[in-house]
């Protein structure tokens, strides 16, 4: 078909038309899409200053393509201090879909900023930062203020603040962020921060109190629903964690740590809040280190915390529904603190039901090295009930046990526990961890003293004295340990020992003299394993204490070259130039009373050379109850003399001195060797027996009588 000349011209001209039509209103669209974004972003500044006392400032705006808008700069200053900016980035980028900004509600997405610098100031009266949270409108429920800070209201307004100021979708790229304060620095810097359809990823180099790290961060956030999953991990090396060494003294370490918010619920109470959360904490590598908890790094495999957790005033506190997983043993904590009228804390821990091997092998390392490779047959299972309040401390209640079930040991760790019943090499040490002599243990030693070749005074004066139930309790006596601990809490110092003479054998054989909280756990658990398998008898555990205690000074050197007085044999040559089975009455209670310190035992004599008055009541305390517990006779404690002979060296070394009686009351607790019970008023005089402690073995020693 043809088309005519007059046909194309009009044809030309209707589509000339319809082009310029088409222009114009394109013209008139990017005319009035810029007109109507330069309004929205007006729209948006007026919102953000309505919403918090801030000035917004931002560059001139275009659209740099049919959606993306292209913002040139933008600064955040807080209204009260229009010098001290907050935040400035030099490009901001969103999606902009055109439909809602004709429809006149304008919905950004995801935006992304570059080279942002977030410089947040803290003095010690201002902030400009401060606003971001979100303040609570007032309650109109009175509030008594004696309980404390609401550890609810500020956790839930920081949840609130974070979650509420998380974009849907955002890219930052170059986000420098710095912290300044009179105690803190940090700086952290973020080459690129990526959030699309929740999902997190980014890597940032912190550096936090001049500790530094480099971290990769993944995870998932849900801001409405308050819910996040978030990874943290080193790259290049372990995450060393800011604050701690400055705050505690500590350092502590991890490979990886995964971070999981369930949810939260805030409740308005009549408290004025109380929160509750849900979640959990999960590392790999973690690792801690604290001269009072450990002489090494206490290292962790694999760990994790699932948290029910409530806040409130005054109070925090982990609920029932908690889980701890250390390695393969997994316990189940419930554990609360108030802080105010006065201190108070409650713990109840309860293990499952574990698998002997498990159980040794899930065991961190730094704490129980010399029990590490232990195992056994059957089951274990480990609780713990304990409460304190500070503004009654005699309220202290502590029960800690280990229970086997069909139980056996078959192999022991890095220590040999059946060497008590052989001879070993036994090494003494001073104070500053010095090796002072030594010796074997057991007969090839002459100077070895059998357990029927000592004295019975000088054995019922050390059991009575130092640990009354030795020969009848599995190697603890919690009351006795509960009685120390407040004592210990009243005068704010190790006042006294709480360690049986199971306790005190095991610390000096088997550990190290190093004074940690770690040291103890793993003394407890080498006592428990001792007791509660029969590895060695009662009576062959003290005939090893009688042989490597300390008692006297550790320069006294003996004709034959050795140093120091070590054992029962060379304390009775010491004092009295006797053998251990020719001590009488007032010689055993002597030797018995200066167990806990022995380097203060040249101070138990006046200028006279008469037993001072400390000692004297020692010695009619102790024979009081030695006689009423039959040890004794009532002939032995009538007639019993104040004075004694010392026929040996010791002579010498005593200070005779006619200065006040206070040695005993006001000198620093001794740690020369152990960490004796001292608990006199404990001492069975009739009393009910210990709760804690086997109440049905019968309360004796094995059958010997004084001579």
């Amino acid at each position: 078909m043809r088309i005519s000349p007059s046909t194309k011209r009009l044809l030309i001209g209707i589509a000339s038309s319809l082009a310029a039509v088409l222009l114009l209103a394109f013209a008139v669209f990017q005319w009035k899409r810029q007109q109507l974004l330069d309004y929205a972003l007006k729209e948006v500044k007026a919102k953000i200053e309505r919403k918090y006392p801030v000035i917004l400032t931002l560059g001139p705006a275009r659209f740099a393509g049919f959606k993306t808008v292209e913002i040139q700069g933008m600064s955040l200053v807080p209204s009260a201090a229009p010098t001290d900016t907050l935040l400035t980035a030099k490009r901001l980028q969103a999606s902009l879909s055109v439909r809602s900004l004709f429809a006149g509600r304008p919905v950004f997405s995801g935006l992304e900023i570059m080279t942002a610098r977030l410089t947040a100031r803290k003095t010690a009266t201002t902030d400009n930062f401060g606003f971001l949270a979100k303040k609570q409108k007032a309650s109109t429920v009175p509030q008594d203020t004696t309980k404390g800070t609401n550890y609810g209201l500020l956790l839930n307004r920081a949840l609130e603040t974070a979650f509420d100021n998380v974009p849907g979708e955002a890219n930052f790229t170059n986000f420098y962020v710095s912290y300044l304060s009179p105690r803190h620095t940090a700086q952290l810097t973020l080459p690129q921060l990526k959030i699309q359809d929740g999902d997190i990823s980014g890597r940032l180099t912190a550096t936090i109190d001049s500790v530094s790290n480099e971290l990769g961060i993944s995870g998932h956030i849900e801001p409405s629903d308050y819910e996040l999953t978030a990874r943290v991990f080193g790259v290049g090396g372990s995450v060393q964690l800011p604050y701690v060494p400055r705050r505690f003294g500590a350092l502590v370490s991890f490979d990886t740590v995964q971070v999981r918010l369930d949810s939260k619920d805030f409740d308005d109470d009549d408290t004025g809040g109380r929160l509750m959360v849900r979640g959990s904490l999960a590392a790999r590598g973690f690792s801690l280190y604290h001269p009072k908890l450990a002489s090494n790094e206490i290292e962790v495999k694999r760990g994790s915390l699932d948290f029910v957790a409530t806040l409130g005033r005054g109070t925090v506190a982990l609920e029932k529904g908690s889980q701890i997983t250390l390695n393969k043993l997994v316990l189940y904590p419930e554990i609360s603190v108030r802080m105010k009228p006065s201190r108070a804390v409650s713990i109840r821990v309860k293990s499952a039901e574990t698998q002997a091997n498990d159980f040794f092998s899930s065991l961190p390392t730094g704490i129980f090295d010399e029990v590490r490779g232990t195992t056994g047959t059957g089951t274990l299972t480990y609780h713990l009930n304990a409460s304190l309040d500070m503004a009654r401390v005699d309220s202290l209640k502590f029960d800690s046990g280990l229970r086997g079930n069909n139980f056996h040991l078959t192999g022991f760790g890095e220590e040999d526990l059946n060497k008590l019943n052989t001879a070993f090499q036994y090494t003494a040490y001073n104070d500053k961890g010095d090796s002072l002599r030594t010796f074997a243990v057991g007969p090839p030693n002459p100077d070895f003293v059998p357990y029927n070749d000592v004295s019975p005074y000088l054995i019922h004066a050390i059991t009575t004295a130092e640990d009354p139930r030795f020969f009848s309790h599995h190697g603890f006596m919690e009351q006795a340990f509960v009685k120390s601990a407040i004592q210990n809490i009243k005068e704010r110092r190790f006042a006294r020992g709480g360690s049986t003479i199971s306790m005190q054998l095991v610390k000096n054989v088997f550990l190290s003299r190093q004074k940690t909280v770690g040291r103890k756990a793993e003394e407890a658990l080498i006592v428990w394993l001792l007791e509660n398998a029969h590895l060695a008898s009662k009576q062959r555990m003290f005939e090893v204490y009688l042989n490597i205690i300390e008692w006297g000074p550790s320069k006294y050197r003996w004709p034959s070259g050795k140093r120091g007085v070590y054992g029962v044999k060379d304390a009775a040559l010491f004092y009295y130039g006797k053998r251990p089975d020719e001590l009488n009455l007032p010689e055993s209670l002597y030797l018995a009373s200066i167990i806990p310190k022995p380097k203060f035992a040249r101070y138990s004599f006046d200028a006279y050379g008469d037993l001072r008055r400390s000692t004297r009541y020692f010695f009619r305390l102790i024979a009081d109850i030695m006689a009423t517990r039959g040890l004794i006779t009532s002939n032995d404690r009538e007639n019993l003399p104040y004075a004694l002979h010392l026929g040996g060296p010791a002579r010498q070394y005593m200070a005779f001195s006619a200065r006040p009686d206070t040695t005993r009351t006001t000198a620093q607790a001794d740690s020369s060797q152990f960490e004796p019970l001292n608990l006199i008023d404990l001492l069975n005089t009739g009393a009910a027996p210990d709760a804690g402690v086997n109440a049905n073995v019968p309360d004796a020693e094995p059958a010997k009588n004084p001579k």
